[in-house]
């Protein structure tokens, strides 16, 4: 319900103060040393801080896929940047491409694949932030 300009940009602003620490943040891609799991190269900006999410570019080789797992913690947002990917998400699956966004709430079993003939590249939110200890992987 639009309560009138003012109230509703005063919410948005103390909405955003209840989760913004006070810290201006500029990450550099180039500061950042990539990982790998399971064959996919991982970009976290936002390793080892305490934020109230966490972001990560994610390069999908061809082929390649994120075995089953879930959060026990989080919220997943994976955005699709470059490329397709086939998202499985409580068995039913769906083919995204460049735009799409995959929204998968805590708890719930997901998987994902590139079967297209070139990379993929996704941008990862999780909310609240990552915490490895948290995650569940299927072997």
């Amino acid at each position: 319900m639009r309560r009138g300009g003012k109230v509703q940009t005063g919410m948005r602003m103390r909405r955003f103060a209840m989760f913004y620490n006070g810290k201006d943040m500029i990450i550099k891609h180039e500061a950042i040393k990539p990982i790998e799991f399971d064959k996919l190269k991982i970009i976290d900006y936002t390793a080892g801080q305490e934020n109230s999410s966490s972001f990560a570019e994610i390069t999908v080789p061809t082929g390649v896929s994120h075995k089953l797992s879930w959060s026990n913690r989080s919220d997943k947002y994976y955005y699709v940047v470059k490329g397709k990917v086939n998202f499985t998400v409580n068995e039913e699956s769906n083919n995204l491409s460049s735009g799409d966004v995959c929204i998968i709430p805590k708890g719930k079993r997901f998987s994902y694949m590139n079967t297209n003939s070139s990379e993929a590249i996704l941008i990862l939110v999780h909310t609240p932030s990552f915490k490895l200890e948290c995650e569940e992987f299927e072997e």
